[in-house]
């Protein structure tokens, strides 16, 4: 008689979505977890003969399936939900954001924003994210203590900030802040240089060199509006995207956040570069930023990953929700119903943007070997029914997200819809306490 294997964790679904094999459904099976890793998918009513554990998870009415990588976001930003709506990019950042971050921006604002994005985006799917904001030192802590995945991009500026003093300055913090976290098992950190027309040809090849060397990666807002390339044409009669390959800046590290305005050129540069792009849907049409052509991308073979942006311009972190306006959008984009189809879409948010940030070999789908990153989604509701499609319902009908469960590194930090890492009552009463602060707007 053989023994059985004990292991740390058995949860027994309805569903199971591995995300690969594309378009496969495991039902009535369990996943089988140990020591923060993916043993086995394997048949609930045969699981007794191979496995034992202690701790065994019933999910009767639930799908499970790999936690959701918002791969552009900042998560501090939070703290400006709904605080500048209804505006133009520009007018947004230059007449909004920037002056309300220069007299508000500080580590405990930035702990308090991240700690509020950590929660929302636990609650609703998200379990691996990338972030690119000031003070992201502070923001390492809250990750690492949260118990969430993350890659970091530090920001680089021409100008100064509360953060840093130049690019230099910015670049000098971030590596320090590199090396700190080098060996981290949750926490990566990248270059974040904010975007082409924020900075100059110097610091970008610098950028460039140091990401090579590291083998960092490098996340840059690009392309996200039409304004945005028609000025650098006139400057310089140089689209920002060429300008960045000429600069050494696009690789196979390189990340292009929005890129909303792409010709023939822009498709070739990427595909000789290896860069992704990362779509961030929900933000872009909120500020009349443009359509990023993602079928297009796709069928030229370039990488591309979701997100969600900032709250501040989206207003929220919900990636169920992201999915559905990407699939939608990606059709009109198209002008194709056919285009970014349902099982296309959410390998967008889960493998797809593993792929960009250099994790696929690690989390974005449901596989033995693979970290336990995963996610649990009732669909006990009546509004989940009929179900004809698993993978259609989630994309095209949950936006109330309704996430039970998630794990990271086989970590439990969502139970019942109870966060286990961090204190919801605390992080409401510090929104509140900034919502009323800022409202004021008077003094520090």
């Amino acid at each position: 008689m053989s023994l059985l294997q004990q292991v740390d964790t058995i949860i027994n679904a309805k569903w199971i979505l591995p995300i690969v094999p594309r378009g496969k459904v495991f039902q009535d099976c369990s996943l089988v977890l140990h020591q923060g890793r993916i043993v086995a998918i394997h048949p609930t009513d045969e699981l007794a003969q191979v496995y034992s554990s202690n701790n065994i998870l019933n999910l009767a009415h639930h799908v499970l399936m790999p936690g959701l990588v918002n791969a552009h976001g900042h998560g501090a930003m939070s703290l400006l939900r709904g605080y500048a709506d209804d505006t133009a990019l520009t007018n947004w950042l230059e007449d909004h954001i920037w002056p309300v971050e220069n007299q508000w921006l500080d580590e405990t604002f930035v702990h308090d924003g991240t700690q509020l994005a950590l929660a929302e985006m636990l609650k609703t799917g998200t379990t691996c994210f990338s972030d690119m904001y000031f003070f992201p030192e502070v923001t390492a802590t809250a990750v690492h203590h949260a118990g969430l995945r993350a890659q970091l991009c530090f920001p680089v500026l021409d100008f100064p900030n509360a953060w840093a003093r130049d690019a230099d300055d910015h670049i000098h913090k971030g590596l320090a802040l590199h090396d700190s976290y080098r060996s981290h098992e949750r926490i990566r950190i990248g270059f974040g240089p904010h975007s082409p027309y924020t900075l100059d040809d110097t610091p970008l090849k610098r950028i460039a060199v140091l990401a090579e060397e590291l083998q960092a990666p490098i996340q840059i807002h690009l392309h996200e509006t039409a304004g945005e390339v028609a000025d650098a044409l006139q400057a310089t009669s140089t689209r920002p995207l060429r300008r960045l390959l000429e600069l050494g800046v696009l690789s196979p590290l390189t990340q292009c956040v929005h890129m909303t305005q792409v010709n023939e050129q822009d498709l070739q540069d990427l595909q000789q570069s290896g860069a992704g792009v990362i779509h961030c849907p929900e933000s872009n049409l909120k500020l009349a930023s443009g359509l990023c052509p993602v079928q297009r991308l796709l069928n030229a073979g370039i990488p591309v990953g979701l997100g969600t942006d900032g709250a501040g311009s989206n207003n929220d972190l919900d990636m169920f929700g992201e999915l559905t306006t990407a699939a939608l959008l990606g059709k009109l984009a198209a002008g194709d119903a056919a285009a970014l189809g349902a099982h296309t879409t959410l390998e967008l948010a889960t493998l797809g943007g593993a792929r960009i940030m250099g994790l696929d070999s690690m989390i974005g789908s449901l596989e033995p070997g693979k970290a336990a990153d995963l996610i649990a989604v009732d669909l006990s509701d009546l509004t989940a029914l009929p179900l004809f499609d698993l993978t259609s319902h989630l994309v095209y009908n949950n936006r109330r997200s309704p996430v039970t469960h998630s794990w990271v590194a086989g970590r439990p930090l969502l139970v019942d819809g109870q966060l286990t890492s961090l204190n919801e009552a605390d992080i409401r009463g510090r929104a509140q306490y900034w919502q009323s602060r800022i409202s004021r707007g008077n003094t520090r």
